[in-house]
């Protein structure tokens, strides 16, 4: 499993790379969380649970990354491990998500950039040269 941060002119950009779906989404999360802080500071203390529906996985990837900056804004969190299941359902997609992490700590964690939103742009999940990618735009 891997992540990267793609060049973007006034964003950036991140990719989840894993060998499912699954890992790609988590992964993404992981690339999104690390333009926010050095993961290797932020303790997987406490669990959240995230569960979106959406007509496509490009949505769902989106509304993903979109409600762990919600739980970040509203419970003052960091994030630095994921697990997801994405499944069909009739109609689209359905994601079951967890997330670990603790409370936003400036004197102890090393922070990066604010980020605002997952965006539509450059967004695609798919499979390239045999593994499963999921990426889109975030707003800094």
């Amino acid at each position: 499993m891997a992540y990267e941060i793609l060049d973007h002119v006034a964003d950036a950009g991140v990719r989840g790379i894993g060998e499912t779906r699954d890992e790609a989404f988590a992964e993404a999360a992981r690339g999104m969380f690390a333009l926010m802080a050095d993961l290797a500071h932020v303790r997987a203390e406490m669990e959240v649970k995230i569960v979106a529906r959406e007509d496509s996985l490009e949505g769902l990837l989106v509304a993903w990354l979109g409600e762990l900056l919600r739980e970040r804004d509203v419970r003052g969190l960091l994030f630095s491990r994921f697990e997801v299941r994405v499944e069909g359902e009739e109609g689209g997609w359905r994601l079951a998500g967890r997330a670990w992490g603790e409370p936003i700590a400036p004197e102890r964690h090393r922070l990066g950039v604010e980020v605002k939103a997952a965006t539509y742009c450059g967004v695609q999940v798919g499979e390239e040269h045999g593994r499963h990618i999921a990426q889109c735009v975030v707003d800094l």
